[in-house]
């Protein structure tokens, strides 16, 4: 069960010509980022290509777009979450530098512009140890690194910006749709399911980290399988609860205010909180991290006024929470897995 996101609460100036046709297609792609223009148009009632036009003219003026995204827990990976300071006028630079890494997955400039924010996904502890110990430890421009381990990751997979856009009727033709006739939902695996990432895999999650809706005809060039085989390892990977799709709408909302908040928990409230802020609707991502700052989250928000609302009321009653630091994200280098566009 996902929260809904009050999606008027967030409009702003950017969101002027986001019409109900627009968040209806919002709607369908975070139900099912891979669906094809015609079901699109089959779901909100348009030619297919008005869902195409409309799908690329949100990515050129809103940022909007679909990833794939591994689960690191799934796939025996730790994703950490590194919090760089640095000297002035340096951190630009050094961020640059990181979005460029293939195993950075986002990186934010945070506060006053000399604190970097990132997620490093690592695969081993040798790739971990290559950013920590060797990489940016000996920079004369990095003055403090610490880095915290997801333990636990509490939000949706898919922030629901527009959650109520499509009607029953709608919801009901797109859930027919993926299915074949007389074919039941697959189950979800569990986290005791075995799951195991073959080497030929590599360059298929690759293609679905730069473009989540490239097509199986595009895929099937890239790794040289057959388009059958592309569609099957998708679907496999997908019900192994390995591989998710993102759909990046932060831009579509025109949010004002962004923020990273770092919460102090007592233990034994850490579950109860972290489940409660996930179900707030200005929290996109809440997880369970290692270090003093156990409870994690990013935040978005209208505006700082928004912002201190949000802080002092629902942030405030939070079980358990000892301490709280708000970090506001002045920018962006990377999203997700791909470099943010200028």
């Amino acid at each position: 069960m996902v929260p809904d996101l009050d999606f008027d609460s967030f409009v702003g100036v950017e969101t002027a010509d986001l019409d109900p046709t627009d968040r209806q297609i919002l709607h369908v792609l975070l139900l099912e980022p891979r669906a094809s223009f015609r079901l699109i148009a089959d779901v909100v009632g348009i030619s297919d290509q008005t869902a195409a036009r409309r799908y690329r003219r949100l990515g050129e003026s809103a940022g909007l777009r679909v990833l794939g995204v591994v689960r690191a827990q799934r796939a025996g990976w730790v994703d950490w979450m590194v919090r760089l300071q640095t000297t002035p006028g340096s951190a630009n630079g050094i961020a640059e530098a990181l979005a460029r890494r293939p195993d950075t997955r986002w990186i934010r400039l945070c506060s006053g512009g000399t604190e970097i924010a990132c997620v490093l996904q690592a695969r081993t502890a040798e790739q971990r140890n290559s950013l920590f110990l060797r990489g940016l430890p000996g920079s004369r421009r990095v003055v403090q690194i610490s880095a915290h381990a997801t333990l636990h990751v509490f939000s949706p997979v898919a922030w629901p910006g527009v959650a109520n856009s499509l009607s029953d009727a709608q919801l009901a033709r797109l859930q027919s749709a993926r299915l074949r006739p007389g074919q039941a939902p697959a189950p979800q695996a569990t986290g005791t399911d075995p799951v195991t990432l073959r080497p030929e895999d590599d360059v298929l999650l690759a293609e679905l980290t730069r473009d989540g809706r490239a097509s199986n005809a595009a895929l099937a060039v890239a790794t040289h399988w057959h388009e059958s085989t592309v569609r099957r390892r998708i679907a496999e990977l997908c019900h192994a609860g390995l591989l998710y799709f993102d759909v990046d709408i932060d831009d579509v909302l025109g949010i004002g205010v962004s923020a990273l908040l770092w919460l102090s928990v007592e233990p034994a409230r850490l579950d109860e909180a972290g489940r409660t802020l996930a179900a707030h609707a200005e929290i996109p991502f809440a997880a369970a991290m290692t270090g003093p700052s156990n409870l994690m989250a990013s935040g978005a928000f209208r505006d700082t006024q928004h912002l201190y609302e949000y802080v002092t009321g629902p942030l405030a009653r939070l079980p358990g929470v000892r301490t709280a630091e708000t970090a506001p994200i002045i920018s962006t280098f990377k999203r997700t897995g791909s470099l943010a566009l200028a």
